[in-house]
Parts: structure tokens; C-alpha cells; sequence
């Protein structure tokens, strides 16, 4: 009952703020939110069993100010599932259930129809260029991120302090000490965070068995992107795991001209301690170390349209880990609907185009992403090198944002994906379910006020 007593209410403050929302005044408490339906469905291939799920929910967010610098605030997120298929029934030939449509709701309990989470309560203080806040927050870094592709983002729960220096400089620090993953219920502490997800398989070729096992209180993060001059710059960060692993990142941009724009990537990744336990067979970060580097070129056309194309390498010296529960990876090489977190010895070229179209006579905008990739992957059959059992693929993605002059806050999201298979791997279907040779569509409401 009190579920939807709640849902009931989310939906009236929704439909109550439509109207108002080319009028929002500025105001020391600000009331925000966005409500999203989410319809997905993945095509297998052949008779391997397809998903799909339709969700609806969102998020109401609280700030208030209340005095020069000092302000708090808060956020209720939500996720109804519709129901319009039974996602805990498996695929018969494989015994796999869905990938992609389950992050729509609660992993840990996909029979639950309607979660809902206080994702965000904090209090900030600002002065001069800096900003302290302490509490729930959505964080956004390289790896650790919203990675907001379904209904309630990755969250997380420590002290965020930033600073803006006057030559342009800006300066992060972080302390973290709990995280919601995203498709979750609660807050889970450092060390339950990691192996939520799907976990893979160790390095001899057998099912991981870290997900509940891994020691580990907080997680330390600095960033430091600093302007060298007006062309170039270099954004740096560092994560630390405590007992698990330490992730070095350095971006250096190098601006052409007008119109071109070459970045580089580094990651380096060492194991900390025991890589999260004394038993190797239950530890997380099993390598010694880890690299990834990468380049890439951008050309701007026009101030409205770019095309990109960047190789990203990791190296055969360990296999690249981030918790996905955590958030999306933002190498170079990343593209919506997969990643290269598990992996080593793996060569990545993605080209990417971006552009807007208007369509005057329907007062419509539609922005979007175009993208295609090669991904070689080193043998699905060796662990080492494979952790997910991943098959080299070629990635298309077209991803498109509409903006509809007089719905003002209404922004549906149309992501199409396709994912081939090419290279050598085993006949076995557990290669191909919900990896490649599949499609994935999703079609997103969203409308914020």
C-alpha cells in the first residue's frame, strides 16, 4: 500500500509541474525530476530465446539554500516493472536469463515489481571556489559514474570536495565509503559492492567466486584538469581501492586548430595488498598489473556536427578490471551496450559522428550519435585474456535525442544497437546469448521538469 501511495504521489507532482515549466523561477528551494518509461527488447539469434521489459518511474529531487553557501538536498528514485514478460524465466537452450532488460529492475530480486531508493540526502557548503559535500550524491568520473542507461543510476555515499581555480583549473577529491550500484535497491559498502553483476570467470577458466568475499572500506579518488595552455590540457585521476586495487588515468588533449583535436589515454591498474582477499580463488583483482592506452582524433564540421575515430589497446600484462556495478568505463573505445572492462589483449577502433538535424515544420530537433566498431578480442576460451568469454564482434550503435519545441522537457531517447560476431570461438551458444549476433532496441520517455 505504501508503494503505491508513493507512486501516486510521484505521478501528481509530475503532472502538477508540466505547465509550469517554461515559468521556473529561481528560488533558494529548487523541486526537479525527471519521469522515465523504458521499453527494451533484445533479439537473439536464431531459436535463442528473446527479452524485453517495459519499465516507468524516475526521480523527484529536493534542494534548498539556505543561506549564502549552505544548502541541502535530496532524491527519491523509483522503478515499477509492467510485467510484460516473466524476465526470471531462462532461455531453455543455454539456461541464460536476460543481460540488458534485468537493469531495468532489481537484480537481486527480479520478482520485486516496484523498488524504490532515497539515492541522494546530502549538505554542501560553498565558499569562494570551493564546494564541500558530504552524504548521498551522483558522481560523475571516468569509471566510477550514473552510468544512467536504465531507470536508477549508480549512487554513491562519502565527502566530495571541489575546487575551481582561477586560471581554470579544477581540483577533486573523494572519499567514499558506500554505493548503491545501479539496477539496485540499498547501499551496499565498498566490498558487497563488487560481483553484484554477472562475475565471469578466474583465471584457471572457473566461475569467480569473489561476490560476497571481497574486503574492502572506501575508495579514495583525485582529479586534477589543468589548462597547460589555451591548446593543450591534461585531465588526471586516480582511484584507490583500498585492499583491492590502485587506477592511475591521464587524458592530455592537444587542440589542432579550430577544427581538430587529438587526445590520448593511459590507465595503469595495480593490484593493492591481496587484490580484495587472502584466498586467491576468492580475491577480485587476481593480475599483478593492468594497461590500457589509446588516441584518438576529433574534427569538428560544424559547431553542430563532429566525427571522431580512436584506438584504444589493453595489453596482455593483465586483464583490465573496474566493477561494472560502479559505472560505465569511458575509454575511447567505449560504445552503449557493451564494454572492454574483463579483457586483455585487445585492440578496439571505434568511429563515432555526431550531428543535429532540425526539422523546422514539426519544430523538432533530433540530436545524434552514430557510431561503428571494431573490437578484436584475444580467445574467448582463454580466461586469462577473456574474463566474460566475449568473442571479437563488430559494434554499430545509433542513438538519437529529440526535442520537440512546444513539449518543452519532453526528450525521448530511440538506441538502436547491433552487435556481429566475427573470429574464431567455440560452437557453443553461451558465446552468442545476449553478446552478439543480437540486437538491441530501446525506446526512452523521458520528461523532466
Amino acid at each position: 500500500m505504501f508503494k503505491h501511495q508513493i507512486t501516486f504521489v510521484l505521478l501528481f507532482i509530475n503532472l502538477s509541474l508540466w505547465p509550469q515549466n517554461a515559468e521556473k523561477k529561481e528560488s533558494t528551494g529548487d523541486l526537479s525530476g525527471q519521469w522515465r518509461t523504458f521499453y527494451m527488447n533484445t533479439i537473439n539469434d536464431g531459436h535463442l530465446k528473446d527479452f524485453n521489459a517495459l519499465a516507468t518511474g524516475g526521480y523527484v529531487k529536493y534542494e534548498y539554500k539556505f543561506s549564502k553557501g549552505f544548502y541541502l538536498g535530496g532524491a527519491l528514485y523509483t522503478s515499477i516493472n509492467t510485467n510484460i514478460q516473466d524476465l526470471t524465466e531462462p532461455d531453455l537452450t543455454t539456461g541464460k536469463t536476460s543481460r540488458y532488460e534485468e537493469g531495468l529492475f532489481d537484480l537481486e530480486n527480479l520478482e520485486e515489481d516496484w523498488i524504490a531508493l532515497i539515492g541522494e540526502l546530502y549538505a554542501g557548503y560553498k565558499f569562494g571556489r570551493n564546494d564541500l559535500k558530504i552524504g548521498r550524491m551522483k558522481l560523475k568520473t571516468p569509471f566510477l559514474n550514473p552510468e544512467d542507461g536504465r531507470m536508477i543510476p549508480t549512487l554513491v555515499q562519502g565527502i566530495w570536495y571541489r575546487h575551481n581555480s582561477k586560471k581554470g583549473a579544477i581540483f577533486q577529491l573523494g572519499y567514499i565509503d558506500r554505493i548503491a550500484p545501479r539496477s539496485t535497491s540499498k547501499f551496499f559498502n565498498i566490498g558487497e559492492s563488487i560481483g553484484l553483476y554477472p562475475v565471469g570467470r578466474d583465471l584457471a577458466g572457473q566461475p569467480s567466486l569473489y561476490r560476497e568475499k571481497v574486503t574492502s572500506n572506501f575508495i579514495l579518488v583525485a582529479n586534477g584538469l589543468i589548462p597547460i595552455n589555451e591548446r593543450f590540457s591534461v585531465d588526471i585521476w586516480d582511484f584507490f581501492v583500498e585492499n583491492v586495487f590502485n587506477s592511475f588515468y591521464i587524458n592530455p588533449k592537444y587542440k589542432l586548430s579550430d577544427k581538430w583535436l587529438f587526445e590520448a589515454e593511459w590507465l595503469h591498474q595495480n593490484k593493492i595488498n591481496n587484490g580484495g582477499n587472502s584466498i586467491d580463488s576468492l580475491s577480485y583483482f587476481l593480475d599483478d598489473n593492468s594497461d590500457v592506452i589509446g588516441g584518438k582524433f576529433s574534427y569538428k564540421i560544424k559547431d553542430y556536427s563532429s566525427v571522431s575515430l580512436a584506438y584504444d589497446r589493453i595489453t596482455t600484462f593483465g586483464r583490465f578490471l573496474f566493477p561494472r556495478e560502479w559505472g560505465r568505463e569511458f575509454l575511447f573505445s567505449f560504445q552503449k551496450r557493451e564494454r572492454s572492462e574483463g579483457t586483455a589483449g585487445n585492440h578496439a577502433l571505434v568511429a563515432y559522428y555526431n550531428t543535429r538535424t532540425d526539422i523546422p515544420s514539426l519544430k523538432t530537433r533530433i540530436n545524434s550519435i552514430w557510431s561503428v566498431g571494431q573490437h578484436w578480442k584475444d580467445s574467448a576460451s582463454d580466461p586469462a585474456l577473456n574474463k566474460y568469454a566475449f568473442p571479437s564482434y563488430t559494434h554499430f550503435n545509433a542513438d538519437l535525442f529529440f526535442e520537440f519545441e512546444k513539449l518543452k522537457g519532453f526528450r525521448p531517447e530511440f538506441l538502436f544497437t547491433y552487435k556481429l560476431a566475427n573470429g574464431d570461438f567455440p560452437d557453443n551458444h553461451n558465446f552468442i546469448i545476449n553478446k552478439v549476433n543480437m540486437w538491441n532496441i530501446n525506446l526512452v520517455f523521458n520528461y523532466n521538469f
